[in-house]
């Protein structure tokens, strides 16, 4: 496998929140999780970031979920909750998903890592983006469910739709990734696969083979479901089957790849017998594919085996050589107690998936595939600024001259994705978008051969950004300059780019 740039987020703090003493979600596992990433010397062959979470808040989350859900998030605390009950009954907190001190501390942690890889996949600074601390794929519109409040994961992939027609989401947590499919369940935009147990009152008790999708979503929501069991080499045959279809028909500009690691064997709550090397080999497969990729963590709550297979596919992510299967000691070197290894030994238990069984779901699933209409996109459009931005980097020229470059070349002309303003605005908008305005009209003029006329005072008032909303300008074609229109910092590129095609 060839070298690839790889971005990896981490926030320090991520391992101090506590669902509660007899919860199985524990945070800590990402924090053991990293310990193992360095103490193996993998972080020296990534960049290494933490989330902007000062940057991340209530407007960012609400791209996706309710704004009375997220400020609920934001108000609640486990000494107001007993003022919030009605609110909690409906909003599904309080039991498998508790009030605990931090709580949206740690949604912005996970989410902001998520969407910020997805950012850097966007602008080609990163091959591939890892954030353990994000996978949280049960997550709805506007309730928690299955210890997740939200949904990281989506937030990432709508942040991708602004660059990419088509997203991949491949989930192999033992749980049905059923926030996710439920949030692109109508869209041919994003194609959800899940590989995950299924029946006997299993939660989420969704992911029937049979559900495909809806309207222009159908058949772009892919269900594998398992039995109790599962080993590596069943598991491996048939997700490559799978994955190598999917490929093939829906032929992806991007790939998110939730990694739960609740699919290991002897997990507290999972029932599948893989070992890290059958479910590290799927991450080694659809790395192999040379997509743009952002890697997310997820369920798991053995946690020394999640650590395990977080830094183990880390490992596989940055194509480094096999790691020493004897652990080096580290600070929770003691956790791993009694076997002071790396890899899993699977358990004895019976694999009760039947293999002419799969092989009759893997064929219901490429007949499926068979409907789509090849490589599905749409027109011409304009997509919203990035999420998130670095102010530093935002000051400089080489920043400008950068984005651009990848933003405005002819090939980006003629495949934009999403139309501009379709996201709601986040945080600083205006004053980020001063800056991206004005050096995308500069690209356009010299794209199409035009000239500017700017006054003085435009071009005075572009060089102190907060005079921009007083300034104005015509831009004229080189023809006769017939064709001129008024600019201001309420026209969005659409329109310029409407009057100059004219």
């Amino acid at each position: 496998m060839s070298k690839k740039k790889v971005s990896y987020f981490y926030h320090s703090d991520v391992g101090n929140y506590h669902y509660s003493s007899e919860h199985p979600m524990k945070p800590h596992r990402i924090r053991m999780a990293n310990e193992l990433i360095k103490i193996y010397g993998l972080h020296n062959k990534m960049q290494i970031f933490s989330p902007k979470i000062e940057q991340f808040g209530v407007r960012e989350m609400t791209k996706f979920h309710s704004d009375e859900y997220i400020k609920f998030l934001k108000r609640i605390t486990p000494e107001t909750q007993d003022q919030f009950q009605r609110q909690m009954n409906s909003f599904n907190v309080g039991e498998d998903s508790p009030v605990f001190v931090g709580l949206f501390d740690f949604c912005k942690i996970s989410s902001a890592g998520s969407v910020e890889g997805a950012s850097k996949l966007n602008l080609g600074k990163s091959d591939i983006a890892i954030n353990w601390a994000g996978g949280l794929h049960h997550a709805k519109t506007d309730q928690a469910s299955g210890f997740c409040y939200v949904n990281d994961i989506v937030l990432g992939i709508l942040e991708l739709l602004k660059y990419h027609n088509r997203v991949l989401y491949i989930d192999i947590d033992i749980h049905h990734g059923d926030g996710v499919e439920e949030a692109f369940y109508t869209t041919d935009r994003v194609m959800t696969c899940s590989f995950h147990k299924y029946g006997s009152g299993y939660f989420p008790g969704t992911g029937n083979i049979k559900d495909v999708g809806y309207k222009d979503g159908k058949n772009y929501s892919v269900n594998f479901p398992l039995d109790d069991g599962m080993d590596d080499e069943t598991y491996v045959k048939f997700f490559k089957k799978t994955i190598t279809a999917v490929m093939n028909f829906y032929q992806p500009n991007a790939i998110v790849m939730q990694c739960g690691a609740d699919s290991l064997s002897g997990d507290r709550l999972g029932c599948f017998n893989l070992t890290l090397k059958g479910h590290g080999e799927c991450v080694k497969f659809i790395r192999s594919y040379n997509k743009p990729l952002l890697v997310l963590g997820g369920g798991g709550y053995t946690i020394k085996n999640v650590s395990r297979c977080w830094a183990y596919e880390t490992s596989l992510l940055i194509d480094e050589t096999e790691l020493p299967n004897e652990l080096p000691i580290h600070e929770f070197y003691n956790y791993y107690t009694p076997v002071y290894q790396l890899h899993l030994e699977p358990l004895y238990m019976q694999n009760k998936n039947d293999t002419l069984v799969l092989e009759k779901h893997f064929q219901e699933i490429y007949e499926n595939l068979k409907d789509l209409i090849p490589s599905p996109s749409i027109g011409e459009r304009f997509r919203p600024p990035d999420l998130l931005i670095n102010e530093s980097e935002l000051e400089t020229d080489k920043f400008l001259n950068e984005k651009s470059d990848f933003r405005f070349t002819e090939e980006q002309f003629n495949s934009q994705i999403r139309p501009f303003n379709e996201f709601y605005e986040s945080p600083n908008y205006r004053e980020k978008n001063k800056l991206w305005v004005k050096k995308s009209i500069v690209d356009i003029l010299e794209k199409y051969k035009l000239e500017s006329v700017f006054d003085n005072k435009l071009l005075e008032s572009f060089n102190q950004v907060e005079n921009l909303k007083n300034s104005n300008s015509n831009i004229m074609t080189n023809n006769n300059r017939k064709n001129i229109f008024q600019y201001n910092t309420e026209t969005d590129l659409s329109q310029i780019m409407k009057k100059i095609r004219k």
